[in-house]
């Protein structure tokens, strides 16, 4: 069993509204040195296969991020 982890992210052209609604809160919170914030979303998956990684990717690029406007990182944490 393998514990793989993706991370998907809006690509850097596509605006970030929730992103910017943080980083225009952060002052208020005492935190004026951050000039910038994304979010994105992570995933765990535990898998029972040789090829782990390579099905995670395809599940990634099929069901948990949208190729138009997300990028998506895929890696093994076990």
């Amino acid at each position: 069993m393998a514990k793989v982890a993706v991370d998907v992210m809006l690509k850097p052209e596509i605006l970030d509204p929730q992103g910017q609604a943080i980083l225009r809160a952060l002052p208020g919170l005492g935190f004026d040195q951050v000039s910038a914030v994304r979010q994105g979303k992570h995933f765990e998956v535990d898998i029972d296969a040789a090829d782990a990684q390579a099905q995670v990717e395809k599940i990634a690029a099929t069901l948990l991020a949208n190729p138009v406007i997300e990028d998506f990182a895929v890696r093994l944490i076990d």
